[in-house]
């Protein structure tokens, strides 16, 4: 099968990520070894083309085009995990802070926030949710630190029905 681009899935009226899960991964690729968190109503993950090293994303299992068709549990739910994930990355990562935006503004969206850490070294303000995207670079010491603090294991994937 040929891999198909989110642009023209977008453009074809099909939200990218569900068609990504339901398709073995052919849009962004597998990050099941990026993979911090999941249950049955998000996962979380380290971004597969960062902005910084411990960009991180959530998002939800089923689709919702945005934080306005959230259920008000799941949206309390999401946010208080983003909350505990920040401060697990500010101290694995060593960041100075760590940046929480959602920008689900196109035509077919899935609802996801991205955390993006901010470096000691580095300028503070809006320009960090546009700096260059890099190469992802497995750490796997951090990946397993994360996991450990979230109480997750990666034996969960491996066993799961979502």
């Amino acid at each position: 099968m040929k891999n198909i681009t989110n642009k023209e899935l977008t453009d074809q009226g099909i939200c990218p990520t569900c068609y990504d899960r339901t398709h073995n991964h052919i849009v962004f690729g597998d990050n099941s070894r990026q993979m911090l968190y999941k249950d049955a109503d998000m996962e979380c993950f380290l971004c597969g083309n960062p902005r910084s090293k411990g960009h991180t994303i959530i998002s939800t299992e089923k689709h919702y085009k945005d934080m306005l068709e959230l259920p008000d549990d799941l949206c309390k739910k999401i946010y208080i995990f983003a909350k505990k994930v920040m401060i697990i990355l500010k101290d694995v990562y060593h960041a100075e802070s760590i940046y929480l935006c959602t920008m689900c503004d196109g035509p077919m969206n899935h609802f996801h926030i991205q955390l993006i850490p901010r470096y000691k070294e580095e300028k503070r303000g809006s320009k960090n949710f546009t700096k260059p995207r890099q190469e992802y670079i497995e750490e796997k010491d951090k990946i397993s630190e994360i996991r450990k603090k979230l109480n997750w294991n990666q034996k969960d994937i491996d066993n799961s029905h979502f």
